[in-house]
C-alpha cells in the first residue's frame, strides 16, 4: 500500500494546491481530514440548529452491505488508517447488533471508527461492547441547541458531560465533545472551555462548530458575531494567552483552524508554535509524517528516532525543547509531571445558499455517499439529494436489492437496540 499511498497524498496535494503552504498536513501526512459515514437519518433530538432533512425520520437505514461497501471505498479512496465518523442522524438508534457489526467490519479493513453521538442512548454497556468491536474514539455532541429538558445553559449541561465521561473512562476511547457555538451560548464559551481544560485526562479533543444554515433548523444563519476568530478569542480568554492558531493547517484555513495544546496544572500550553518548523518536519520526515499511528507513542518514539538520525536537526530540536520547557516546565513540576493532551477544533461550516466553490473543493471533512465522496457542506446543503436516492445494493452472495430510502409517514419505524 505504501504507492497507493504515495500517489493519494500527491492526489490530495494537487487538490490542496491554491491553499497550500508548508505547514499544511493535508497531502503531506494525511490523504483527508476526515470521512463521515451515514447509518441512519434518525434522531431522537429536535435542534433549533439541525442539518438533517425534513424527511429524515421517514428515511430507512441503509443496508448493512451499503454501509460496507461505503467503508470499502474510504480505504479506496484515501487508504487504510483513515479517520471515519460513524455518524447520521444519530447511529446509536440503530440496532446495537448491526452498530457494533458496522464498527467491527470498519476497524478490520484498517479505518479508524469513530461513534458520533448526542449520547442519549450511548450506554456504558453498549460504549465497553464498541471498545471492544475496535471503536477508537467516542464523540458527544452536547450543548444549548438541543433543547435538553431541565438544562437552561451550558453551565447546567456540564453535569451531563461529566456523566457521559464516566460513561467513557477507561474504555481506551478518545473522548471528544463537539458544541455548536450560536448567540446565546457564545459568552459562555470561556467557562466551558475551563471545564473541558479541567477534564482533559479523559477528553482529547474538542470541537466548536459555528452555527449554519443547512437542514430544518429553526434559527437560520449566524450573526456577525460568530465567527472564527471571535469564537478563538473566547478560547485564548479561557487559557489567559495570546495562542498559535494554525501553526499546524489542516484544510483551508476559513473553514477551521487547529490547535493541539497540553494542559499541566490546569494551564493550557500550545504543542507547537512555530509554523515554520512544522513545514520544515513535514518537508524532511516523510518517513514519520506520511503514516498512520495506532497511538501517540509509537509517534513519538519513531520522531524522536527520525532526529537522532539527523544530526542537522540537532540544534533545531534542542531550540524547540528549551522554548517548550521554558513555557510548560514550571507547571510541569507542580503537577508532578502529569500532562494531558487536548486538542481545540473551530469549524467554520457554509450555510447552504452560501456555499464558496473553492472551499468545496478544498475540504477536508468528507461524506461518503452512494456515488463516491462529497464535501459534508455540499452534502448538508444537498441531503435530499443523496439520502433520499433510490440504490441497487449488491450483497455478498452476489443478490441485487433495489432500496428505496424514503417510507410513508404511517408506516411503523425500525426502532434502535
Amino acid at each position: 500500500m505504501a504507492g497507493d499511498r504515495a500517489q493519494m497524498l500527491a492526489e490530495t496535494l494537487r487538490r490542496m494546491r491554491d491553499i497550500d503552504a508548508p505547514n499544511q498536513l493535508l497531502g503531506r501526512s494525511q490523504t483527508i481530514g476526515c470521512v463521515a459515514v451515514e447509518i441512519t437519518q434518525r434522531c431522537n433530538l429536535d435542534c433549533t440548529l439541525c442539518y438533517l432533512s425534513e424527511h429524515s425520520q421517514q428515511v430507512r437505514d441503509l443496508p448493512l452491505a451499503e454501509v460496507y461497501r461505503r467503508l470499502d471505498a474510504v480505504v479506496s479512496h484515501y487508504g487504510p488508517g483513515t479517520h471515519v465518523q460513524i455518524t447520521g442522524g444519530d447511529p446509536t438508534l440503530r440496532k446495537h447488533r448491526e452498530l457494533l457489526q458496522i464498527v467491527r467490519y470498519a476497524d478490520s479493513i484498517g479505518l479508524y471508527p469513530a461513534l458520533f453521538t448526542n449520547g442519549i442512548a450511548a450506554n456504558r454497556t453498549l460504549l465497553e461492547k464498541l471498545a471492544a468491536a475496535g471503536l477508537r474514539d467516542i464523540a458527544f455532541h452536547v450543548d444549548t441547541t438541543q433543547r435538553r429538558e431541565g438544562f437552561a445553559s451550558e453551565g447546567e449541561l456540564n453535569r451531563l458531560r461529566r456523566e457521559y465521561i464516566e460513561r467513557a473512562r477507561g474504555l481506551g476511547l478518545m473522548v471528544i465533545f463537539n458544541t455548536t457555538v450560536h448567540a446565546g451560548n457564545f459568552d459562555e464559551l470561556p467557562q466551558l472551555v475551563r471545564f473541558f481544560r479541567d477534564n482533559a485526562g479523559v477528553i482529547g479533543l474538542v470541537s466548536f462548530n459555528l452555527q449554519a444554515e443547512t437542514g430544518r433548523g429553526e434559527w437560520g444563519g449566524r450573526k456577525a458575531l460568530i465567527n472564527l476568530y471571535s469564537v478563538k478569542a473566547q478560547i485564548e480568554n479561557a487559557a489567559g494567552k495570546a495562542l498559535p492558531w494554525d501553526a499546524v493547517r489542516v484544510g483551508h484555513s476559513d473553514c477551521h483552524s487547529y490547535l493541539p495544546t497540553l494542559v499541566a496544572n490546569g494551564r493550557i500550553h500550545p504543542v507547537v508554535a512555530d509554523a515554520a518548523l512544522v513545514g520544515a518536519f513535514l518537508r524532511d520526515f516523510p518517513e514519520v509524517t506520511a503514516r498512520r499511528y495506532r497511538n501517540r507513542t509509537e509517534l513519538i518514539l519513531r520522531s524522536v528516532w527520525a532526529v537522532l538520525r539527523r544530526p542537522g536537526w540537532w540544534p533545531r530540536t534542542l531550540r524547540y525543547a528549551w522554548e517548550r520547557w521554558r513555557q510548560l516546565g514550571g507547571d510541569l513540576l507542580r503537577s508532578r509531571g502529569r500532562v494531558h493532551k487536548l486538542s481545540f477544533f473551530v469549524q467554520n461550516f457554509m450555510d447552504a445558499k452560501q456555499l464558496d466553490r473553492g472551499r468545496v473543493h478544498a475540504c477536508s471533512f468528507m461524506v461518503m455517499t452512494a456515488d463516491g465522496p462529497v464535501s459534508m457542506c455540499e452534502h448538508n446543503a444537498k441531503r435530499d439529494n443523496y439520502i433520499l436516492k433510490p440504490i441497487d445494493v449488491r450483497h455478498q452472495d452476489g443478490r441485487v436489492e433495489h432500496f428505496e430510502p424514503l417510507v410513508w409517514r404511517d408506516q411503523p419505524r425500525r426502532q434502535g437496540r
